[in-house]
């Protein structure tokens, strides 16, 4: 009896090669549920990311429409004799120029601002710089360290609407040849690097002037009728290009 019990219980149990094989399944099933985790993971803080990115990309898009709409023919730099006067300054990496600030960002009154694109830790950047107006130079710009915008930019420029010595408007130039003259129309485009799965939205504003602060400060040629018209349909034209 007492062998017959000895050999049930050796029957009863599991062999070497079996629990090998039972441990290889269960290695195998760890590492499918660990890969189906990893992938999820990496899927929801791909979706935040992107969430992340649109509201950013978002907030800083109205930010700049705003204060490109918002900009003043005021005059930020002057020449010693008093005959060549500063209202805009515009390159294809920042631009320059004169308006009201959000209460959160600054106050006392117009203050001159910089848009430009800069080198970052994540590729360009675009970034704010402003100071005011009162008793400006150049060097008070750069006393504070300058806002971020907008991060992770594989290319962006600035590009600018004019109107000639006959009235007549101008095409899309990336440099303003005309620092005593606001353009009619201004326009940023950025492309984004790889990671960022959002694209910035068509930006092209319109400059919105006072027109009794043109008639006092501004050129003769500003005392253009205005072309409204025409300049919705380069917009619309610069539009259906990209």
């Amino acid at each position: 009896m007492m062998r017959q019990a000895t050999r049930s219980s050796h029957r009863a149990g599991f062999t070497l090669v079996e629990l090998l094989l039972a441990l290889t399944l269960m290695s195998m099933l760890l590492a499918l549920a660990y890969g189906g985790l990893r992938a999820a993971t990496r899927a929801t803080d791909r979706g935040q990311n992107i969430l992340e990115d649109s509201s950013r990309i978002r907030m800083a898009h109205q930010f700049v429409r705003k204060q490109l709409n918002q900009i003043s023919p005021l005059t930020f730099e002057e020449s010693e004799d008093g005959t060549e006067r500063t209202v805009f300054v515009g390159e294809e990496q920042r631009i320059r120029f004169v308006a009201p600030m959000p209460g959160y960002l600054g106050f006392g009154g117009p203050q001159v601002q910089e848009l430009a694109i800069v080198s970052g830790q994540q590729g360009l950047e675009l970034v704010l710089s402003h100071a005011l107006l009162q008793g400006f130079e150049e060097d008070l710009l750069y006393e504070r360290a300058p806002i971020p915008l907008v991060n992770k930019i594989e290319s962006a420029r600035f590009s600018f609407l004019g109107i000639d010595e006959q009235g007549e408007l101008t095409g899309w130039t990336s440099t303003w040849d005309q620092p005593g003259v606001l353009p009619k129309s201004i326009a940023l485009d950025i492309e984004f690097a790889e990671e960022v799965y959002i694209q910035w939205p068509l930006l092209t504003a319109s400059v919105r002037i006072d027109q009794r602060a043109l008639a006092e400060n501004a050129p003769q040629q500003f005392s253009q009728p205005t072309h409204s018209t025409s300049i919705q349909k380069m917009i619309q034209n610069r539009g259906q290009k990209q």
